[in-house]
């Protein structure tokens, strides 16, 4: 078996998930058991529901109950949201803690450092359940030298230039 590692794909720049995706659908053809957990992105994601469709190969969760925007939500819905979060986080623990994935995926998990729904700290004691054949994929748009700390590998994304596709152009 390979030496799993811990990496992570930051940065303002757009293709952190579909690159995290894309190690996990490589992965799922290679045979590996993959995990994949969203935080923060609501339940109305369209790229969801194509990865459904992967399962058994690629088990996708989210334990988030709003569609909207969590920045968004009132105080009552945030605090029940940061609950459902909290579960999620229980669940990677497990996942990692069981062996149960080769590739464990926390989609926008450096989102909830940033907005203190999580510390460094608990992110550190979920890695600490990792096996060395496991790897586990992080993204997030910030990313503290803390973090970076617990990564074996870190790629940074950015936007160099964005233009959009209009039809109505020639």
């Amino acid at each position: 078996m390979s030496k799993g590692i811990i990496q992570i794909y930051t940065g303002d720049g757009r293709g952190k998930t579909p690159a995290a995706i894309g190690k996990a659908v490589q992965a799922a053809a290679e045979g590996a058991n993959v995990v994949i957990i969203q935080f923060l992105k609501g339940k109305g994601l369209q790229e969801s529901e194509f990865l459904k469709k992967l399962e058994p190969e690629i088990k996708l969760f989210r334990f988030e109950k709003s569609d909207g925007n969590f920045e968004m939500l009132s105080e009552e819905r945030k605090a029940e949201e940061i609950m459902n979060i909290r579960n999620g986080m229980n669940f990677a623990k497990k996942v990692l803690c069981t062996g149960e994935a080769d590739l464990l995926v926390l989609d926008e998990v450096l989102g909830l450092i940033e907005k203190s729904i999580i510390t460094v700290e608990d992110l550190e004691n979920l890695l600490q359940c990792k096996s060395e054949e496991t790897t586990v994929i992080m993204t997030g748009i910030v990313m503290s030298d803390e973090v970076c700390m617990l990564a074996d590998k870190v790629s940074r994304i950015e936007t160099v230039k964005f233009k959009t596709w209009d039809s109505t152009e020639e």
